[in-house]
């Protein structure tokens, strides 16, 4: 099975975490988030996996290269990011034969994706709690009959998750007209498999769209109950692991700290002394989470510092972001409602009752800086000592 993996686009939802980062390159755990879409599908059966690249091609090829865990690796370019539908037709001279879809910005697991590969023609999906976000399919004797796009009124709760398997001859209808919102859309394609095949639904089972940064957080929470204690770097005996908890080889964890997994400390970090990390949290490569620090539930990216006497929760933090001694993020409303966080110059609920900030790289605080919850700083921003920041910057 040849797996087709969208990573073309920009990622404007995600900012300011992906100003310099293609989305499908940001990190989950130890790797890529694309890298766990390969490794679900190579699992489940692909022998050849064929990326569509555009924003970033450069930092996806440098990390797959031409063959990526004894699978080969095409590349398509996708010059204008103008749809799913185009993003195939960019793979279609690499296809030959029956033909998997899948998005490089979403979490797979194995078993899922091999009950997809072996059914098709397939596509993926899930149930929803509001359907009228989302594409949703009707179904008969057990094929899909139908697909009405963002309902108000939805006919079942069965979602598409934008994960596919398609006929050969599917390359030759990728000819579609442009949808409302001026995209080639995947989804028109589908109406005429719809039309030509029996296609089955497949409910992916720890499916998620990584879109936005706190669905960011929440693939990193979730894959982080797969890590399993192991000790390569340098922990002090006077340090506390509890639960699993990974040190990577290069990594020092200093006499004090107290690290309560599932938790990572990816090579080159430093953690300590006296330092408190817990709630599912990824310190980063060569991340340094100083003295008497707590950080809790939260991504550090590489070469991240948060200065002594700080606190960072449920937050995502940029590459090379130093906050200052005492910075302090808030992640609770008084008011007890979630938190909301500025998408596309919108106000949008996360969704999460805790939700602190999310740093672009090279932000900086100075100390004694208390930043409100669901605050964006922009890549390079700065705040001077003892700011109160309740906005974005």
């Amino acid at each position: 099975m040849q797996a087709t993996i969208l990573a073309a686009g920009k990622g404007t939802r995600m900012r300011p975490l992906t100003d310099d980062t293609a989305k499908p390159m940001l990190p989950v755990v130890d790797r890529p988030l694309v890298a766990h879409v390969a490794d679900a599908a190579i699992r489940a059966g692909a022998d050849e996996l064929v990326v569509v690249v555009g924003y970033g091609a450069r930092q996806v090829r440098d990390y797959f290269g031409a063959e990526y865990a004894g699978v080969p690796v095409t590349y398509a370019e996708q010059t204008d990011q103008t749809g799913t539908a185009d993003a195939v037709r960019a793979a279609s001279p690499h296809l030959d034969g029956e033909f998997a879809v899948l998005n490089g910005d979403n979490l797979y697991d194995p078993e899922s994706l091999e009950t997809l590969f072996e059914s098709g023609p397939t596509v993926g999906a899930f149930r929803a709690d509001d359907p009228s976000n989302y594409g949703v399919l009707t179904t008969e004797g057990g094929s899909v009959t139908d697909i009405a796009e963002k309902p108000a009124d939805p006919p079942t709760d069965l979602a598409n998750a934008g994960a596919y398997v398609f006929p050969a001859e599917t390359t030759d209808w990728l000819g579609v007209s442009r949808s409302e919102r001026g995209e080639y859309e995947l989804t028109d394609v589908l109406d005429r498999v719809v039309a030509e095949y029996d296609v089955t639904p497949v409910e992916l089972g720890d499916w998620l769209d990584v879109g936005r940064p706190w669905e960011l957080l929440e693939a990193n929470e979730r894959r982080l109950g797969d890590v399993s204690t192991r000790v390569e770097g340098d922990v002090s005996e006077g340090a506390t692991l509890d639960g699993p908890v990974a040190v990577e080889e290069g990594a020092t964890v200093k006499s004090g700290v107290v690290i309560e997994g599932p938790a990572i400390v990816r090579s080159g970090a430093t953690v300590g002394p006296n330092a408190y990390v817990r709630g599912r949290t990824v310190v980063g490569p060569d991340a340094h989470v100083g003295h008497a620090v707590e950080i809790k539930n939260s991504v550090l990216r590489e070469g991240a510092t948060v200065g002594h006497l700080s606190y960072v929760g449920d937050s995502v933090l940029g590459k090379r972001v130093n906050f200052g001694a005492g910075t302090v993020t808030a992640n609770l409303r008084h008011d007890d409602e979630a938190v909301k966080l500025t998408v596309k110059g919108k106000r949008v609920s996360t969704g999460r009752r805790k939700f602190g900030a999310v740093a672009g790289d090279d932000a900086r605080t100075g100390i004694d800086t208390s930043i409100d919850p669901g605050v964006r700083l922009s890549p390079g921003a700065t705040t001077p000592p003892g700011a109160v920041v309740d906005r974005d910057r």
